[in-house]
């Protein structure tokens, strides 16, 4: 058992950490404030080859994998949680394509987020259908014209990076919206600019500014039979599970910036006679907090690699949702504990607490909430899928 991170993935770590610190720190809170797509720190991004870590060498990546790319967002989400976002949408709608999409849709669609031509955005969530997936109603009917395409209608919302997307994975029913079963289910691929395609209206959000979050339409949108991927319920979980440590990267990220920023803070603040730092009140906070970040990073290593491995099929998803449930209350927690040991002076804008604490609270609802992690977590150990004897 080897807890050492490869020369690469070290080489990896100290290039976006130094790129975090240089770029990112000094332009998260404009990010915050103005709401305005971090065009340039995608443009940095793009120049130093990190939009393609997920994606095989093959297509344009660079083959780091979900271990590269969630090293890349916890030393970016030290900083903003919102590029940690930018980089887990390189993978997030390209999951699909590389689990179950045909060689030629690789080869199309692929090389363009690698190299930063292109985005994408996943559609999966509808307005009466977010957890409950079996639900959504947004329809593939058969295209009388075109023998195996398909024709689109429906409304996908909350869509992260929906108004910069240029193309969209969109999940659909194929046979009775009102159906719950699995296999009506399929995957398609749908260009932004194909008509039928709108994109009404941006949400306006508590957190996670910047990157807007859509609803997207689908009127009468024709797909033609080399955008469909097909697939089923399971391909969507399949491609959720081999985010989870992902989007718990965001977490371990924001809850290590958190506790840093508040550290050094207590180090230098004076009270009562002395520094806050030196109550052991505080000193015991900051243990407990440190020892969870430890914990989630252990278990976010972990299911990075297991995804890396393929291993993001049913029988190890305690795991993987292991990691997404604790590293996103972890940064709940931590963002909490920092505000507060900054009293007043981490409530106001002049410091970054408020900011943590308010992307945090996303963490614990996108791609999966807490609730339904725990879910998961409970039956694969009911199921024993996960088992110690």
């Amino acid at each position: 058992m080897d807890f050492e991170l490869t020369e690469e993935l070290r080489g990896l770590q100290a290039t976006v950490r130094r790129l975090a610190q240089d770029k990112i720190k000094p332009r998260a809170r404009e990010i915050d404030t103005t709401s305005d797509y971090p065009q340039d720190i995608f443009d940095e991004f793009k120049k130093a080859d990190l939009l393609g870590l997920c994606i095989p060498e093959e297509y344009g990546g660079s083959g780091a994998g979900i271990m590269g790319l969630t090293l890349a967002i916890e030393e970016v989400t030290k900083y903003s949680n919102v590029l940690g976002l930018m980089l887990l949408l390189t993978r997030l709608p390209t999951g699909p394509i590389m689990i179950a999409g045909t060689e030629e849709q690789k080869q199309r669609y692929l090389p363009g987020i690698a190299n930063g031509s292109r985005r994408a955005a996943f559609c999966l969530s509808e307005p009466g259908a977010g957890s409950d997936v079996a639900g959504m109603q947004t329809r593939a009917t058969e295209d009388p014209d075109v023998k195996s395409g398909y024709i689109l209608n429906g409304t996908k919302c909350w869509i992260s990076g929906g108004m910069q997307a240029d193309w969209f994975i969109v999940f659909a029913k194929t046979g009775d919206p009102s159906s719950r079963l699995h296999s009506d289910i399929s995957a398609f691929i749908v260009d932004a600019d194909t008509p039928g395609v709108t994109r009404p209206r941006v949400d306006k959000k508590m957190g996670v500014k910047g990157i807007d979050t859509a609803e997207i339409n689908f009127a009468d949108v024709k797909v033609a039979p080399n955008n469909v991927i097909g697939g089923s319920f399971g391909l969507i979980m399949q491609s959720l599970n081999a985010m989870r440590p992902v989007v718990a990267a965001r977490g371990i990220g924001l809850a290590e910036g958190a506790l840093m920023y508040a550290t050094e803070y207590v180090k230098n603040r004076p009270a009562f006679g002395k520094t806050i730092a030196e109550f052991q009140g505080i000193q015991w906070e900051i243990a407990k907090c440190a020892t969870e970040i430890e914990a989630a990073r252990l278990l976010t290593y972990r299911a990075a690699w297991l995804a890396d491995q393929g291993k993001f099929t049913k029988e190890y998803v305690p795991m993987l949702s292991m990691s997404k449930y604790y590293a996103s209350e972890v940064a709940v927690k931590a963002s909490g504990l920092a505000l507060q040991m900054l009293g007043a002076a981490g409530y106001m804008e002049d410091h970054p607490m408020e900011m943590y604490y308010r992307d945090a609270r996303q963490l614990t609802i996108v791609e999966g909430t807490s609730q339904v992690q725990l879910g998961l977590i409970g039956k694969g150990v009911l199921g024993h899928d996960l088992w110690w004897d």
